[in-house]
């Protein structure tokens, strides 16, 4: 009988064996990355009507938000500046528009937004608080916004066929999703274009850029908005839902913000159109936004108590330009105007967007005509 080679592991041949096995782990989810990114031949029309059709697709997953908006502004804006400078990570889950919650990751914690019908809950889980409201007609800018599929159907809003082409597919949370680049007119708007990768069986935005009008391109994008991971399906009842535990302190408000408060407060009437841009929010109210797609802005009247300190911040960003009845600040593709000056004891205007100053000065100038209401 032959006799058995037995085979010794060396120290090296070991070290070899656990570098293959630790490749081999490795190799795994980096393959999909290493392949090339698949394209379709959809149109450019044909995925534009796809997104617009997204807003009752259900998905889940963690979403990562970069702003280069640096407007320095006070906490009566709630997070608004914050979440337009820097980074944000998101976890989203998204039944359709009356069903979804949305928890912001920080560092100590989470704030989730649970939406349910006309009622949001706003919860801190540091503070072990939460506040609940119906939705109003007019608030500021909060996290879902930011959402790719949130961003993505509201900036391709009035979109025209002609106005868009495709773009090469791009791999985004492991999708390979085709490109859609969208070129307003030239006119009023801060944004030059929006670039926006799509999932291709739904039509959900996986991925959203938003390019200043007066940046280079090393510069990159303005705002990013993009998944990290996703799974395009309804997500369970209970993942939607707000658990409220013991320990965590409910309350109920009348009002959701500064914007809010004033729509419904203030002593004025917005009308119809101002400076050429149509309302969109419905009612009497005194704040509203007006435009469609990137070509939008806010208009809320603001107290003394609340318009001194925002002023006061505005005067410290770079390039601001002042005068006698207004402040105008611009970073990126945003434009933020505050009427008046300090200690004035009238009603002070915030006009907000992606518009140009010089037609929010148009704006602000229509606005300071408008007369009081005695009786809301």
């Amino acid at each position: 009988m032959r006799p058995r080679t037995v085979w010794a592991m060396t120290p090296r041949s070991r070290w070899s064996v656990v570098a293959g096995v630790v490749l081999a782990v490795v190799a795994v989810p980096l393959a999909p990355r290493l392949l090339p990114v698949g394209d379709t031949d959809v149109t450019a029309a044909v995925l534009l009507d796809a997104v617009r059709g997204s807003a009752d697709v259900g998905h889940s997953g963690y979403v990562e938000t970069r702003g280069a908006v640096q407007l320095p502004v006070g906490d009566d804006l709630g997070d608004v500046g914050e979440l337009l400078a820097g980074t944000t990570r998101l976890r989203v889950w998204w039944q359709d528009e009356d069903a979804w919650r949305v928890d912001r990751l920080l560092v100590a914690g989470e704030k989730d937004l649970v939406h349910d019908g006309p009622v949001t809950v706003a919860y801190d889980y540091e503070d072990a608080k939460a506040v609940v409201t119906e939705d109003p007609a007019i608030r500021l800018p909060r996290a879902s916004d930011l959402l790719p599929p949130v961003l993505g159907r509201a900036v391709l809003e009035d979109a025209a066929d002609t106005d868009v082409r495709r773009l090469g597919p791009r791999r985004v949370a492991g999708v390979d999703a085709p490109g859609l680049r969208y070129t307003p007119p030239a006119g009023r708007s801060t944004v030059d274009h929006v670039d926006v990768w799509v999932e291709p069986g739904s039509g959900l935005p996986l991925r959203v850029e938003v390019w200043d009008a007066g940046a280079d391109d090393p510069a990159g994008p303005d705002v990013v908005s993009t998944f990290d991971d996703v799974e395009v399906a309804r997500p369970a009842d209970d993942r939607v839902g707000f658990p409220a535990s013991r320990g965590v302190e409910v309350e109920r408000a009348d009002t959701l913000d500064v914007a809010d408060a004033a729509g419904r407060y203030a002593p004025f009437v917005l009308p119809r159109r101002l400076a050429g841009f149509a309302r969109r929010t419905e009612g009497e109210v005194a704040a509203a936004t007006f435009g469609s797609g990137v070509s939008r802005f806010l208009a809320v009247p603001l107290r003394s108590r609340e318009a001194d300190p925002l002023r006061r911040q505005l005067r410290a960003a770079p390039g601001v330009v002042t005068g006698d009845y207004r402040t105008v600040a611009r970073s990126g593709v945003l434009t933020v105007l505050l009427t008046g000056a300090d200690r004035d004891p009238g009603a002070a205007w915030l006009v907000a967007g992606t518009l140009s100053p010089d037609t929010l000065e148009d704006v602000a100038r229509a606005l300071l005509v408008l007369p009081y209401v005695d009786q809301r």
